[in-house]
C-alpha cells in the first residue's frame, strides 16, 4: 500500500510498535523513516541504530527488549533492512519479536529494486509488510510524478523565503534529473546564491549542477529544430567542460533510442506511459514524455538513419585516429540533415 501521511498519523495515535517504509529510490523511504523517527524521538529520545541488511536476532533482542532508563519506549532504527537476507528460522524469530514488542518501537526502511515498473517483492518481504501493517504501519514511498516534484521544490524554496516558479522548477528538473537528494541540495544552493529572493531560469542555467544527459538532450532538441549551429556550440561547451566524446556519444545514443521507442509507440497509438511499461523502461517516464514531444517531428525511418549515424560515430571514436571533437561535430551535422530528408 502506498505511503499515506493520514494512515501513518492514525497508526502513531494508536500506539503502533513498528513503522516500515520501502521503495526503489533510496532517498525516499530513508527520508520518510527519518522524519517519523524524529517525531518519535520527541517523546522517547533514545535511539539504537542497527544497520542492514540483516541485524542478528541477538542484536534486535538487545536493542528492543531492554527497558528504558527513563521509563519511555526505546527506538530501534533499522537502516536498509532486507527481510530476504535472513534464513527462514531467523526471520521467524524476528517476526515473533515484532509481535511481542513492549518496550520499543521499530522504525525501518528498505530499498527494493523494480522489475517491469513494479517493486520486486519476495515472499519474506511480503510477510514483513503484512506483519508491520498488523502491528503498526507499512507504506511504499513511490517516486513523485513531475508535477509533484516541481511542487516539492517550490515548497522547499518557499521554506527559505525564496520564490521558485513552476516553470523554473521544471527547468531545474530537466537540467539535474530526478534525484531528490541532488535536487534538494540544488534548491538550497540556488536559494543562497539568489540572496534568498528568487531562483530564476538564468541562475539555474549558470549555477545548477551540469547533467550530461540533460545537456545532450538539449542538443537533440536543437538538432530537431534545425539549428545545427547552436547544437555545435552546445557540443563545444560540453567538450570545454572536459566531457569525454565517448560519454557524450553514449548520451546521444540513449536520447535517440528513447525517441525511437516513443515514436514506435506513437505509430501504434500508444502513449509514452504505455511505452514505459511495454519496454520495461528503467528510467523515469518523465524522460519519455519529453522524448515524445521531440519524436513527433520525426518519422521512424528518419530515426533509424539517426541511430545508424550514431553507430558509425561510436565505432569511429573507438578506432578512428581523427579528433573526437571533429567526429562529433560532423555527426551532429549529419543528424540535422537526417531529420530534414524525407
Amino acid at each position: 500500500m502506498l505511503h499515506s501521511e493520514q494512515r501513518q498519523k492514525q497508526a502513531f495515535q494508536q500506539g503502533a510498535s513498528v513503522f516500515y517504509y520501502y521503495g526503489s529510490d533510496g532517498f525516499l523511504p530513508r527520508s520518510a523513516a527519518q522524519k517519523q523517527l524524529s517525531v518519535l524521538e520527541d517523546e522517547n529520545g533514545e535511539v539504537t541504530q542497527l544497520d542492514g541488511p540483516a541485524p542478528t536476532v541477538e542484536e534486535l533482542v538487545a536493542a528492543a527488549g531492554t527497558i528504558s532508563f527513563f521509563g519511555t519506549r526505546r527506538l530501534v532504527y533499522l537502516t536498509e533492512f532486507q527481510p530476504s537476507a535472513y534464513s527462514e528460522k531467523d526471520f521467524a524469530e524476528v517476526c515473533d519479536l515484532i509481535g511481542q514488542l513492549e518496550n520499543a518501537i521499530v522504525v525501518a526502511y528498505s530499498i527494493i529494486p523494480q522489475e517491469r515498473g513494479r517493486l520486486k517483492l519476495n515472499k519474506q518481504t511480503q510477510r514483513w509488510i503484512a506483519l508491520c501493517e498488523q502491528f503498526g504501519y507499512a507504506g511504499e514511498v513511490a517516486m513523485p510524478n513531475p508535477q509533484q516534484l516541481r511542487n516539492m521544490l517550490s515548497q522547499r524554496a518557499a521554506s527559505m523565503n525564496t520564490k521558485l516558479t513552476d516553470p523554473t522548477a521544471g527547468i531545474l528538473l530537466e537540467r539535474c534529473g530526478q534525484d531528490l537528494f541532488l535536487l534538494q541540495n540544488e534548491v538550497d544552493k540556488l536559494a543562497a546564491a539568489s540572496g534568498y529572493t528568487e531562483i530564476t531560469p538564468g541562475l539555474v542555467a549558470e549555477l545548477a549542477t551540469q547533467n550530461l544527459e540533460a545537456d545532450v538532450f538539449d542538443m537533440v532538441r536543437l538538432i530537431t529544430q534545425k539549428n545545427a549551429t547552436k547544437a555545435c556550440q552546445k557540443l563545444h561547451l560540453l567538450l570545454e567542460m572536459r566531457n569525454e566524446p565517448i560519454a557524450i556519444t553514449a548520451a546521444l545514443i540513449g536520447s535517440y533510442v528513447d525517441l525511437y521507442r516513443v515514436k514506435a509507440g506513437q505509430v501504434e497509438k500508444h502513449g509514452y506511459a504505455q511505452v514505459h511499461k511495454d519496454f520495461s523502461y528503467k528510467g523515469s517516464d518523465y524522460r519519455l514524455k519529453k522524448s515524445a514531444e521531440t519524436a513527433s517531428r520525426y518519422t521512424l525511418s528518419q530515426l533509424q538513419r539517426c541511430i545508424a549515424i550514431l553507430m558509425e560515430l561510436d565505432l569511429g571514436l573507438k578506432g578512428n585516429p581523427t579528433s573526437g571533437a571533429i567526429q562529433l561535430e560532423t555527426a551532429l551535422c549529419r543528424l540535422a540533415m537526417a531529420g530534414i530528408k524525407a
